[in-house]
């Protein structure tokens, strides 16, 4: 199995760490990591990019286990595995030294969205449209289109050639329909997130479970596919039904954007809140500042479009719909370099996992 050398401490530490796992066992019934592990007696590169990357970090292992710090063996699996993790997204994702920036500094999502919003004020200057209605008198559709889909294409597509190169280092084999609905499966409804024993994670609140991380996860991926089936929706009135915005509130976009921007609103400000209770040390300490600044922009861009929202028909409307526009054109951007990542990464994860049961036998 070919490694990627820039990553040889992380691996070597994450060897090092499951192989005392695998040899207790103590954890053997919680997340899917541990049923993973016992199926391999010696841990390849690839096999340890995905067990790394099947990890949702709940933490309930290293409040278990009997060879954590201060122990001579000094495992700390959650950290090893989150910082393995991190950089293989960093290191499969071209180009990786910008990964590596937008994973690690918190400067540099802040410059992204800076130079968004640099770009969006200068748009809606020399842009402006000579008639329109609602924010489109500010800036023409074809415009948005012209400057969102390749910011939200490219980015897709580079994440797509990072996918692939993970697939290959893991051994993936094609994928059947019900791989991908098991996967699916287990991604919609969190099951990672209930740590050992079904209880919750144990990620801000020590060694007392809680399901506060699991529901804050949920709150921001169920808004976020509500805001994207707006967004769908909307495009489809635009062109198949010529119904341009914009909307009015008992509008299908309206009704799914709404709710949809208010679910990640709450849950990403609940994810800022969790983690800054949580235990530096379980983690990776390289990756804390681009994580923070990554929760602040999950809030920012739904936040400032339910106050574009909010703002229509006032003079707000204008530096409002920059700053909306920047969010989203510095979220579509930081797709496959920041924590973003983690999505696809651990869906293709959940799909290895079902492939390797299956010929395992196992089931779970």
């Amino acid at each position: 199995m070919p490694a990627l050398p820039e990553l040889g401490a992380a691996l070597a530490e994450a060897r090092r760490e499951l192989e005392i796992c695998n040899a207790c066992r103590y954890c053997e019934g919680y997340c899917a990591v541990f049923p993973a592990m016992t199926l391999h007696r010696a841990f390849e590169d690839g096999t340890l990019l995905q067990l790394a990357n099947l990890c949702h970090g709940c933490r309930a292992c290293f409040y278990a286990c009997q060879y954590a710090p201060p122990h001579e063996f000094a495992v700390n699996l959650p950290r090893a595995l989150a910082e393995l993790r991190a950089a293989s997204w960093e290191s499969l994702v071209p180009p990786p030294p910008f990964a590596r920036l937008v994973q690690r500094r918190a400067e540099a999502t802040v410059a992204l969205v800076v130079g968004a919003l640099a770009a969006m004020l200068a748009a809606l200057f020399a842009l402006r449209p000579e008639s329109g209605v609602g924010f489109y008198a500010h800036l023409s559709h074809g415009a948005m289109v012209a400057i969102f889909l390749p910011a939200f294409v490219a980015p897709l597509l580079l994440l797509a050639v990072a996918l692939r190169r993970y697939w290959r280092l893991v051994e993936g084999r094609p994928i059947r329909l019900h791989h991908l609905v098991t996967a699916l499966r287990d991604a919609a409804t969190l099951a990672n997130l209930r740590g050992g024993a079904q209880e919750g994670c144990q990620f801000e609140a020590g060694d007392r479970p809680s399901n506060a991380r699991r529901w804050a996860h949920g709150l921001v991926l169920w808004g976020f596919l509500l805001c994207f089936a707006s967004t769908s929706l909307a495009t489809v009135m635009h062109y198949g039904f010529d119904w341009p915005a914009p909307y009015g509130f008992w509008t299908p976009p309206k009704l799914l954007g709404v709710p949809g921007g208010i679910l990640m609103v709450v849950g990403g400000i609940a994810l800022i809140l969790l983690a800054r209770r949580a235990d530096p040390d379980l983690g990776s300490p390289a990756h804390r500042g681009g994580d923070a600044a990554f929760r602040l922009l999950v809030v920012a861009v739904p936040g400032s479009g339910l106050l574009l929202w909010a703002a229509t028909g006032t003079r707000l409307v204008a530096p409002l719909l920059a700053l909306h526009l920047a969010t989203v054109l510095a979220f579509f951007l930081a797709i496959p370099y920041s924590r973003m990542a983690h999505a696809p990464f651990r869906l293709a994860a959940l799909l290895r996992d079902v492939q390797e049961r299956e010929a395992s036998g196992r089931r779970r």
